[in-house]
Order: C-alpha cells, then structure tokens, then sequence
C-alpha cells in the first residue's frame, strides 16, 4: 500500500483454470500487487495501480496499459464515465514512437482504449475529459522493448588480503579456493602470487564480521586452512556511496562518445558492472583515471530510449536503471521478420527408425560421416543418405532410451551445429536453449544471392519459432519445414555490409543468436575462381603447405590470408604459376582449425573462408562431456559444482559461460578427469549453463539450473553473463595409459535382485564337481563374475554357464582342503551374501 505497509487480497479459484483476485483498497494512491506462482512472479508482477478516493460522478481510468507495456504488443487500458454527465472525452499517447489508438464504446459507461508503441521507452498517456486532465492523468507508462540490443562490461575492485606461507607460480594452478561469510555465504574467489612470493586472495566483501577462507589442494585442505579474515564496516561494498557526475546518463548523442564519471573511493570494495540497454548495441568505453575514479563512455549508432544498468557490489546505485534519451542520426538498419508455430515431433521409441536431417548446398557426400554415441557411452556409426538434392538424412535405430549425441562431420570437422542431441523417448527440458541452428548463412553470404541454415527444433518442443533478419536493406525470408522437427531458412538481402540474423523460439534468443553476418558484395569474376587442389587434413604443424587456385580466365587479382586457432592473422606466399593457376604457400604453426581466406578483387570466391585441420588429434567436443549437482539445481548464496570431462578429448580450450538474473562468481580448477568449475548464484530465477570446447558446444549444453532460495543481490532488468576460459592439456583416463580400447557400455543393473541357491556355496569336496545357481534375471544387464579363493592357492578350474534368462550354472573344482573364500559379483557389486565362506 501507499504508506509502506502490506495487505492480502483475496484470491478464488474459479475451478476452471483460472483464478480471481478481489482487492478492497484502503489508501488513496500508488498501489503494488505481488502475484507470484511457486514464489516466483508471473510475467509483469509487481503490477502498479493507482486508487482515488473519487465520488461517483467523475471519470476514472484503470488498467496495465497505464502501467507498463512490449514494444509491438497492444496495451489497454478503460475508462470509466458512469455518471459524469455531458463532456467531450479526448485521449492522446505520446512517446519515442507513434502509437495507433483505437477505442470502443462498450455502451455500459465505460470505453475500452488500446493503443500500440512500437518503440521502446518512456510514454505518457493523457486523458482528457471537458478539456480537463482527469485525476492521475498524465500517466507515466514505460514500454520495454523486444527489438533491444545491450552490451555489458564489469570491472572489478576486489579486496586482497595475503595468506601467511610461500607459493610457486606452478603450485597455484592446482589450489582453489572459497570463502564463507558469517551468514553462512559461499563462493569461489581467486588466488595469486603477491609480489612477495606469498599467496593472496581476492574477493568481493558482502558482510561485516569473521569471514573463513579454505584453500585446497585436489580436495584436502593446504596447511593452516581454513584461514580467518575480519572484514571491517569500510570494506563492504555499498552502492548508494557511489558518487556519478556527467549528462551522459540522462541524454545522449549518437555516433559519439557520452562519457560520465564515477567514483568508488568512499564505497569500499566491489566490482562494478554496467550495461546499456536500447535499440541498437553501443559500444563501451572504459577508462580507469588511477584514482579511485572511472570514466565511462558509451557510443550507440541509433536514437530512441536506452535503458542504462549500473551496480557496485552486485547492487544498483542510485538511480539506477537510468533512462537515457539518445538523439541523432541513425543507420536505416531495417528488419525484418517471420514467425512460424513449430509442432512437437512424435516421441521415438528405441527400436525405431531414427533420422536427423540437414541440408549442405553443393558438397560431395563421400566427405560427409556421422556417428552416434548413446547414453551408455557407445559410440556407433551411422549411415547418411542423400534424400534430395542438397538435403542429407542421418539413420539410425537406438538400443536405449535417453541423449544420444549425434555428431555429423564434413571432411572430418563438425559441420555447423553439429554435435546434436537427440532424446529417445520423452523430452527432459524444452525451450529455446535446446534450439540449434547452423549453415552458410549464418555465417556469411552475397547480396541478392540466397543465404541458407537449417535450425533443428527437435528437443525444444513445441513453440514459435521468429527469424529476424537486420540490416542495411530489407530482407525476403523464406521458410521451408521438413516436418521432422528440422527446417530450412535462406533470405536474400538487396545491399552488402554487415547484418544481425536474430533465432527466437518462444520469444527468447536461442544459443549465440543473434548471429552477425557479413553480406559481400555480388561475386562477379571470383564466382569463376575455384582450388584446383587442397593440402590434406590432418597435417602436422611447422610444415609448408600449397594449395593450386584456377582462375577460369576471371580478370582481376587474387589475395589470400590465413587465420590460426588463436586468431593470429599470417601472410601467405602467392606464385603465379601459368596464366590461369596461383600456387598459394604457407606455413601454419599451431594445432587446430585454421581458416584459409581468398578473395579475388577484394570478395571471397564461393567457399571462402576454407577449413583446414593441423596436427592429428582434433579437440572433439563430442568427446566432452560434464555432469554434477551444478547442472541440475542450485540455491542461491549457495556454492556448487560440476564436472566438465575431457578424457579423450585432446587439447583445446574449454569456455564456460553461465548467464542469468545475477552475476556470479566462478571459478575452474584441473581435476583429475578434466576440469571442475565452481559457482555461487546470487539471486534466484532461471540460469543457463554453456560448455563449449574449440568454439562448439559439447552436447546437453547449454543447460537450463533453476535457482531457488533468497536473493542476496539485486536483480538486473536484463540477464547478466560470466565466463571462464580455460586452455586444457590433453587428459587420459588414469590406467588407460593412452591406450584406446573397446569402450565398456554403462550397464543400468542391480545387484541386490540377484539370488543364488546350491549345496557348493556351503561345503565342497575335493576333486570333486561343486555346484550352485545365480539367478539375475529381474537385476538388469551386467556381468557375472566368479572367483574361489583357498587358504594356499587359486581354486584350479571355475566353470559358468548360461542357462538363458540371465540365468547361470556355476560348477568349481578344488584340490586342497580347508577354508576357501567364494566371491560373487554381478558387475562391480557384490551379490546377497557374497563373500561366501566355503569348507572344503
């Protein structure tokens, strides 16, 4: 209510799906109703309404479309006239955009008003009646935007204490470290070597009080820890102490730098995030000045109203989220878009056929491979067909329910979007993070030429998928769906330069999207050009490599550059050999995919950027996988883990993106199977997990951790990301010692279920046939392993058969007498009553 306090409506349930909510206000002014389904706000809660004591006889307006409202959708609103005798009633919106208005008389005496802003921003909504504003009126109405951009930058100050004892540069890297705060807060902070060659942390200070810090070494505390650290009440970060001057957070000029000043020093230690938030992404400039001050400069290419975050210590500072009204010219970037409602896919069951299906426009299909690796860790090969021209099909029939990791490789790389799961049976999460899309066009294109990917909605269910397609010139969308759960987009653009493709599913951007394409110009003469001959895959590094161009008789000159895995652009040697042929020499170092770009009079001929692989062993993303508690569920305040393997998956680098309502802190350490990165959520709500391993998402990623418990910073308006790279050393299971062996499917069994019976699991005979039986049959699928054990020796012979039904016969023979040990074991476990003691 309006003086602070708080009050319950009362809620029915109307049995039929929905529910009423009557309200009998007491106060007269701004009203904030919480609707909150399993503690969570539902979409637009809080909702603001505002209360008049008014006698009848006046005229009143209520509703969200005086509140708040999307870009593109209506917003609606009635007004009330029961009563208020003869008038003109007159209605105007005005805001960044102009807004239609429609009205309806419901000849009850009230009109229903809907009017649609399609920009984002600030709006004010006036009603009129006899000339007169009516009480509330002008009302105040932010519009938040679908179409918005935002970029995000953090810098952090964090608090360094040093820790008694020695380290070497070589020991940090196998430490890791947290700390707790008296309430009982944990996260990961970081470790360095101070100066003085003693071990330092760094943390962001939350609390006043004892704080503990446990540093450990492959799991088990280093000596003296845990330590104890006072933070004092200066320490702590606190954003209402942040001083900002500048014009630059109420208004703004495109296409230059709006630079504001901040200052920290009185606000203890924390790190500071900023976003900017508006129709087009502006670039962030950040300056420190060495003096406790920062200098913030953000440079946005269109007009219109930006929504600024600030926040010290995971907290905004005051008045923040600014509202910045930007003026100036803009880049006549245009969009547009489609939408298409996606069915969900009939479950497959195992046993059936199963098919995943792209399109690869003009590739010979001998280089096209595909292998499938199920839940239990067997990796098969799969058969692809070609089922029109261009459009390929991947077949095969699972043996197990569960993701299977479908990889499709062209020339032995990944094909864009590729690995791919694929579920047996029912979906576990649908939604837009289990949406893949890849193809050329995602990645380059040429203008009036159409640009092509596939987008795979399989796994996400059913929903809405949009495609959006910005830039500077209109673009033809065209939709192809194969009904398989895969479709097929291109679009022509009309102007060359560089344009944005936004994926949607269900409103939210799917994974990487939007994506950022460069349309080149039409090809003209480099369409004839072609590579007469390409240096083999697989090569090892430090070797010269050659590849042949023909030029068909185009006119005009050839250049070539190549970029390694690092981004490290090099030269390359170009040697005209006859008229028509270049021979083109480099020499690539690192181990890899490289990118071999040639253009011909400045545009790239037809398959340019190439691919080509260095060094034998390829960092396989399908290769990695990664599980723990981390990826299931989390609370917040609370630390947690998981566990990302690379066994047999080479070196590369591992990137560890989480996004969601908060930053949070995290870390990685090596462990012995891979790699194992820790993080503390700070706010509650949904967060979104990437694992990507050389620039490709492993399988399962990304995963969708609900977040629950009480928020511990605020809220962002708009979703915050943190990330971790990490560059990996090659790793093998220990006791594989590089040894690559058929690999052990995981067996789904029960060791307790097993039952046996028979004279030989009591007392033998010597020289002597021994017998018993086991009967597994309701204890899954595994192995029976049986071993006899005598006070001198192994027993001489064990012999097992199977008699069907998992069903087996075991017979022993012993030459010794004495007291001789049975085990039992069905896979790793023991059964009931193994180990049996036998009398011989």
């Amino acid at each position: 209510m309006p003086s602070g306090e708080k009050d319950l409506p009362v809620i029915e349930d109307n049995r039929d799906g929905t529910v009423s909510v009557r309200y009998s206000p007491r106060e007269e002014g701004l009203h904030e109703l919480h609707v909150k389904y399993n503690s969570e706000h539902v979409q637009g809660s809080p909702f603001k309404f505002h209360v008049d004591s008014i006698s009848s006889g006046y005229v009143t307006a209520y509703g969200t479309g005086l509140v708040h409202g999307i870009t593109g959708e209506p917003c609606n609103f009635t007004i009330a006239t029961k009563d208020a005798g003869a008038g003109g009633l007159s209605l105007a919106v005005e805001g960044s955009s102009k807004a239609e208005i429609s009205c309806h008389d419901n000849k009850d005496g009230t009109v229903s008003v809907s009017y649609l802003p399609t920009a984002p921003g600030e709006y004010k909504v006036s009603v009129k009646f006899a000339e007169k504003h009516i009480k509330g009126s002008p009302y105040s109405v932010k519009i938040t935007g679908e179409g918005r951009k935002r970029n995000q930058i953090s810098v952090g100050s964090q608090s360094e204490v040093s820790l008694p004892g020695k380290v070497s540069d070589s020991d940090i890297k196998s430490l890791n470290a947290s700390i707790q705060a008296p309430s009982g807060l944990e996260e990961p902070c970081f470790l360095k070597k101070l100066p003085n060659g003693h071990l330092g942390i760094s943390f962001t200070p939350r609390e006043v009080g004892e704080h503990m810090v446990s540093v450990k070494r492959m799991g088990t505390h280093i000596s003296n820890s845990p330590f104890k650290i006072t933070v004092g009440e200066k320490e702590v970060g606190d954003a209402s102490k942040v001083k900002i001057t500048g014009k630059a957070l109420t208004e703004g000029v495109t296409h230059q730098e709006n630079q504001f000043t901040i200052d920290t020093r009185e606000a203890g230690y924390g790190g500071l995030s900023l976003s900017v938030e508006g129709p087009s992404k502006a670039d962030i400039q950040c300056k420190d000045n060495e003096d406790g001050t920062l200098t913030i400069g953000y440079k946005p290419t269109e007009p219109g109203y930006y929504i600024i975050n600030l926040k010290f210590a995971d907290n905004h500072v005051h008045g923040s989220p600014f509202t910045t009204k930007v003026t100036g010219e803009g880049t006549n970037r245009q969009t547009e878009r489609i939408k298409r409602q996606r069915e969900a896919v009939p479950l497959t069951e195992v046993g059936s056929q199963c098919r995943l299906t792209f399109k690869l426009p003009g590739i010979s299909p001998f280089d096209l491979g595909a292998t499938v690796t199920s839940p239990g860790g067997v990796t098969e090969a799969a058969e692809i067909g070609e089922v029109e021209d261009g459009l390929y099909g991947v077949n095969f029939v699972p043996k197990e329910l569960g993701i299977h990791t479908v990889s499709v490789k062209y020339q032995e790389m990944h094909i864009p979007g590729s690995p791919f799961q694929f579920t047996v049976g029912p979906l576990k999460d649908g939604g837009a993070h289990r949406v893949h899309a890849g193809g050329p066009g995602l990645e380059r294109g040429e203008e009036n030429m159409p640009n092509e990917f596939n987008v795979w909605t399989r796994e996400a269910g059913a929903g809405s998928l949009a495609i959006s397609v910005e830039g500077p010139s209109k673009a033809e969308i065209d939709f192809k769906d194969r009904k398989d759960g895969s479709c097929y987009v291109s679009y022509i653009v009309q102007e060359p330069g560089e344009y944005r493709v936004g994926i949607k599913f269900n409103d939210k951007h799917i994974p990487d999207s939007p994506y950022k394409v460069y349309i080149t110009p039409s090809m003209g003469e480099a369409r004839k050009v072609e590579i007469a001959q390409f240096p083999d895959q697989g090569a090892m590094p430090n070797k010269p490599q050659s590849l042949l161009v023909t030029k068909n008789g185009a006119q005009g000159h050839l250049d070539c550059k190549f970029v390694a895995p690092s981004g490290q652009e090099e030269d390359c040697f170009t040697d005209l050999l006859d008229n028509d042929t270049y021979s083109v020499r480099f020499v690539p170092k690192e181990i890899g995919i490289h990118y071999i770009h040639i253009k011909f009079n400045g545009i790239h001929i037809p398959g340019s950027p190439f691919r080509l692989r260095i060094g034998k062993d390829e960092a396989d993303p399908a290769a990695v996988s990664a599980a723990g508690k981390g990826l299931e569920a989390c609370v917040s305040g609370q630390k947690t883990d998981f566990i990302v393997d690379t066994c047999n998956a080479g070196a590369g680098t591992l990137a560890v993106t989480i996004d969601g309502p908060s930053k949070v802190s995290m870390d990685c350490t090596e462990v012995e199977e891979g790699y194992k990165v820790r993080y503390t959520p700070l706010v509650p709500g949904d967060y979104y997990i990437a694992v990507k391993y050389n620039g490709y998402h492993i399988a399962g990623s990304p995963w969708k951790v609900k977040c629950t418990g009480e928020a511990h910073a605020e809220k962002g308006t708009i979703q915050e990301s943190s990330s971790v790279v990490v560059e990996t050393v090659e790793k093998i299971k220990s006791g594989e010692k590089g040894h690559q062996g058929p690999v052990i499917p995981r067996f789904q069994s029960d060791a307790t279920k097993v039952t046996s019976k028979g004279l030989g699991l009591k007392k033998a005979h010597i020289n002597r046939q021994n017998n018993f039986t086991v009967n597994a049959s309701t204890a899954g699928t595994n192995i029976l392993y049986v071993g006899v054990y005598g006070p001198k020796a192994p027993c001489e012979e064990v012999y097992i058969k199977h008699i069907g039904h998992n069903n087996y016969q075991i017979g022993y023979v012993v030459r010794d007498k004495g007291d001789y040990i049975l085990i039992v074991k069905w896979g790793d476990d023991h059964i009931p009553g193994s180990p049996f003691h036998v009398t011989v």
